[in-house]
């Protein structure tokens, strides 16, 4: 029997209160947040997201979700800048220039959430 527990790679809080966490990778879990809020009924805006790492496509895809309060373990400017420009409140705990990604560098000129999020279901199988 494997007794081992895994930290959750993703959390979303509301007020104070775990609402969900996933272990899962890449931007996978941030697609089955998506697929729970969808049948949640609870307003994005009142939630915090915490994260493990917060690329520009995730920022990209948490303020899609209508999510304004992030934390990221590790951050890239491009995810700041682009939380910024989108007026959600962030904060991290370490912050690097880029994620070392391919999904990184492929949205690093994008800004139109709609084409990120399209081609990101494509590359998840989820299109």
């Amino acid at each position: 029997m494997n007794t081992e527990q895994r930290t959750p790679s993703l959390q979303v809080f509301l007020e104070g209160d775990c609402l969900f966490s996933n272990e899962g990778r890449w931007l996978h879990p941030l697609f089955e947040l998506e697929e729970f809020l969808a049948h949640n009924g609870t307003d994005p805006a009142q939630l915090e997201l915490r994260d493990r790492i917060i690329g520009k496509a995730a920022a990209i895809l948490i303020t899609r979700m209508g999510i304004t309060r992030v934390y990221g373990e590790l951050m890239s400017d491009l995810a700041i800048a682009y939380l910024e420009n989108s007026g959600s409140s962030y904060d991290y705990g370490r912050r690097v220039p880029r994620i070392e990604c391919r999904t990184e560098e492929l949205f690093a000129e994008e800004d139109d959430p709609d084409t990120v999020y399209t081609e990101l279901l494509r590359r998840a199988g989820r299109a």
